[in-house]
């Protein structure tokens, strides 16, 4: 078993940067693929960004350019760097992981995820 916890959210103006985090416990999480989803009030959480365990990544189109997921291998921690932040990036986010060796955008294959952590950007 591998419990996620994120955190790093909070209330940040357009155009600022937060960091979030996604600290697995209970096992190494190396080899997984770890993804960000986020769910927006009234709307269907989406996918954000994905890792696996060689480090190749995955973006969501709305967020390529400004959102860099990396992994701390050694803290079995998984980062979403999150720049030029926009009133319609609030939501809460979410880090999910999948123990198969692929790259996924699709929540469905992930078997682990976190409580969620909110963040707001204000106009």
């Amino acid at each position: 078993q591998v419990q996620l916890v994120e955190s790093g959210g909070g209330l940040v103006q357009a155009g600022g940067s937060l960091r979030l985090s996604c600290a697995a416990s209970g096992r190494s999480f190396s080899s997984y693929c770890v993804g960000w989803f986020r769910q927006a009030p009234g709307k269907e959480r989406e996918f954000v960004a994905a890792i696996n365990w060689s480090s190749l990544t995955l973006y969501a189109d709305s967020v390529k350019g400004r959102f860099t997921i990396s992994r701390d291998f050694v803290q079995n921690t998984v980062y979403l760097q999150m720049n030029s932040l926009k009133p319609e990036d609030t939501a809460i986010y979410y880090c999910a992981a999948d123990p198969d060796r692929g790259l996924w955008s699709v929540e469905g294959v992930y078997d682990y995820w976190g409580q969620g952590t909110q963040v707001t950007v204000s106009s």
